[in-house]
């Protein structure tokens, strides 16, 4: 029992998710050799992605010394028992995915969806990123991200006064400010 309880406390599992939508670009990153060696150099020890409507599958694995775990699923009808059991979190830039997961004070990562077209979601991510309550990352730069960041320096995220993002929203709208 003494084993069981060690090895349960010394999991350290990322948590990666796209939502409902398709972004096979985020899973193939977190999928690359690169980025899972970094991870496991971080002390991470599982990856659990949540790949939604992609048709990307990222590579399996029962873990090891050298080696993530890994294991993916589609989709789920609750994400919070996920992200309560994530040490670290990599998500699409969805605001409810985001504004959950920092509901839940968990370290995240937002990688924004370049294919989308009027990508408004990157807007939300770096104002959040500036507030310094995560981090911002493309696929391209997440293996960086990942390799520089400082998670005792993000800011716990306290719901409250929207006006700051309320602001934001209207600035890309093109309202005038009041």
């Amino acid at each position: 029992m003494g084993d069981t309880e060690a090895t349960v406390k010394s999991k350290k599992t990322v948590f990666v998710t796209v939502g409902t939508t398709s972004f096979d670009a985020l899973i193939r990153a977190v999928d690359t050799q690169e980025v899972k060696a970094e991870l496991l150099r971080r002390g991470y020890t599982q990856l659990l992605v949540q790949m939604g409507r992609g048709s990307y599958i990222p590579t399996k694995s029962e873990g090891g010394d050298e080696t993530l775990a890994v294991d993916y699923f589609t989709f789920s009808s609750s994400i919070a028992d996920h992200l309560r059991a994530a040490s670290l979190v990599i998500s699409h830039a969805g605001s409810g995915s985001i504004f959950e997961t920092l509901r839940h004070g968990k370290p995240l990562i937002v990688v924004v969806n370049e294919d989308l077209m009027d990508n408004h979601q990157s807007e939300l991510a770096e104002e959040l990123a500036d507030r310094k309550h995560l981090y911002y990352a493309r696929t391209q730069t997440l293996h960086r991200v990942i390799a520089d960041m400082n998670l005792d320096s993000l800011i716990p995220y306290h719901p409250g006064d929207a006006t700051p993002v309320a602001k934001l929203i209207n600035q890309f709208l093109g309202f005038a400010d009041d």
